[in-house]
């Protein structure tokens, strides 16, 4: 099996600092144990991870920028979620 017959992984590393992953790559590997690996030995070189994942990235399901109109108009409509809507009391002074 060659690599360009292995499947893509998107890798996400969590830094020593950070609480939430963040996405710094793609590579190619057989398995997850083995991007596991692979990732660990390209994105993560001078020790600066705690947490590696790896994701197929045929398994990530996104929008296209192109549709965001469509996608998030709907939440204007819905002025209650907006902080404006409730009243504050007087006595409340750091809002």
């Amino acid at each position: 099996m060659s690599s360009c017959e292995w499947p893509l992984w998107e890798v996400f590393i969590r830094s020593q600092h950070g609480l939430a992953h963040k996405h710094v790559g793609s590579l190619h590997a057989p398995d997850a144990e083995s991007a596991v690996r692979n990732a660990r030995d390209v994105y993560t070189r001078r020790n600066e991870g705690v947490s590696i994942w790896v994701v197929k990235s045929s398994d990530i399901a996104a929008t296209n920028p192109s549709e965001k109109d469509v996608l998030f108009d709907p939440a204007q409509d819905k002025v209650y979620r907006h902080p404006t809507f409730f009243p504050i009391p007087d006595e409340i002074e750091n809002i």
